[in-house]
């Protein structure tokens, strides 16, 4: 009888990569767990590497401490005890590291790549053929057939070639975007042992990476929310913890809408990540709050807004961490509203769900 012995699996090391390199690159996924806590990081790849043997007798977790102070990934603060921080070049290495790791490897391409369904005079050449009109760009012609509508017309003993012999490769229009990525750091993001905040973090990173790497004339900035809500710069990713907040969304749509009003752009969107119900608002000076969520007060104005998007041609692309019934209704119905896009997502699928509708979006005018 044939049968199958099954044993633990133990991945083969990355032979192409020194013990440096393998080093790093689970050093700064502890980086980002622990939120830029480089001494927690340090004591986590330590248990790690008596546990898995990450290390050997020439090369230790010390011989890696040391490269990568001499390689810039670290730095002492002065006057701070010897306290040891990250470095800018760390930051982007976290951001790189998620961009390849969510998205894959994308090769660079010129800025701005939107493209819409309008034709005119853009920027991206495509197979179909016009005639010649007044504003269109010489390196827009079509030689060949140009040159062929001409010796058609006069024959190659008397050949010229005149204005309505030209004719030319029709573009597109490419659209910039500003997009605004809302993040929900309420206490729920870290609760029931399950950590949801370091994904929603590889996904900003990933998206501003790609964003700034790949679409220079796109705009993204990325805003916080608990109780109230706050801008954060891209460098701070890496350090955003959870707080013991409640989940105030019209804070952070606010705030979004804010931001947008001020752009140029004619292309604008909300992506907001979140794994809970509104469950808070201000009112005045006061904070007016129901754990329990659902509560109509805050409903009626999280629809309000949502309704106000809509009128501004904002979409709101909603990333629910969560498959709750009651939070599927509430979502579908903010959604109906506002005529966005709506997704459940497990925390591993998150990455893939966000690329693809920012893809998916920057191909249309809203």
């Amino acid at each position: 009888m044939k049968g199958y012995r099954f044993s633990k699996y133990i991945p083969s090391k990355n032979k192409s990569n020194s013990t440096f390199d393998n080093l790093l690159e689970i050093f700064m996924q502890l980086i980002n767990m622990t939120s830029g806590n480089v001494s927690e990081a340090l004591s986590w790849l330590t248990s790690l590497d008596k546990q898995y043997n990450l290390t050997d007798d020439s090369y230790g977790i010390g011989s890696f401490i040391q490269e990568l102070k001499d390689k810039g990934y670290l730095k002492e603060e002065p006057g701070e005890g010897g306290r040891i921080s990250i470095t800018a070049k760390s930051e982007q290495y976290i951001r790189k590291s998620a961009l390849e790791e969510i998205f894959g490897k994308l090769k660079k391409s010129k800025q701005g790549r939107h493209q819409t369904k309008l034709d005119g005079p853009g920027d991206e050449p495509n197979t179909d053929i016009r005639e010649f009109r007044f504003g269109d760009s010489p390196d827009q012609i079509a030689m060949t057939e140009s040159i062929k509508n001409a010796q058609i017309k006069y024959g190659a003993g008397d050949f010229m070639i005149t204005e309505k012999d030209l004719e030319v490769f029709e573009k597109d229009y490419k659209s910039q975007t500003s997009t605004v990525l809302m993040i929900d750091i309420s206490h729920s993001m870290i609760l029931y042992g399950e950590d949801r905040i370091t994904p929603a973090k590889k996904v900003a990173m990933a998206l501003a990476e790609l964003i700034t790497t790949r679409y220079k004339n796109d705009t993204l900035d990325i805003i916080v929310f608990g109780d109230d809500a706050w801008r954060i710069e891209i460098r701070d990713l890496p350090y955003l913890e959870v707080g013991p907040y409640h989940t105030n969304t019209i804070a952070g749509l606010e705030l979004a809408l804010d931001i947008l009003r001020r752009k140029k752009t004619a292309n604008k969107q909300i992506f907001m990540i979140t794994d809970g119900k509104p469950t808070c608002m201000k009112v005045g000076l006061k904070y007016y709050k129901n754990s329990f969520g659902l509560d109509s007060k805050i409903l009626k104005k999280t629809f309000t807004i949502a309704r106000h998007c809509r009128k501004l041609k904002i979409p709101i692309t909603t990333f629910m961490i969560a498959t709750d019934p009651y939070l599927r209704k509430f979502v579908r119905e903010f959604t109906k509203i506002n005529n966005g896009n709506a997704y459940y997502s497990d925390l591993q699928g998150l990455g893939k769900l966000v690329f693809e509708d920012f893809n998916r979006n920057r191909r249309k005018e809203f």
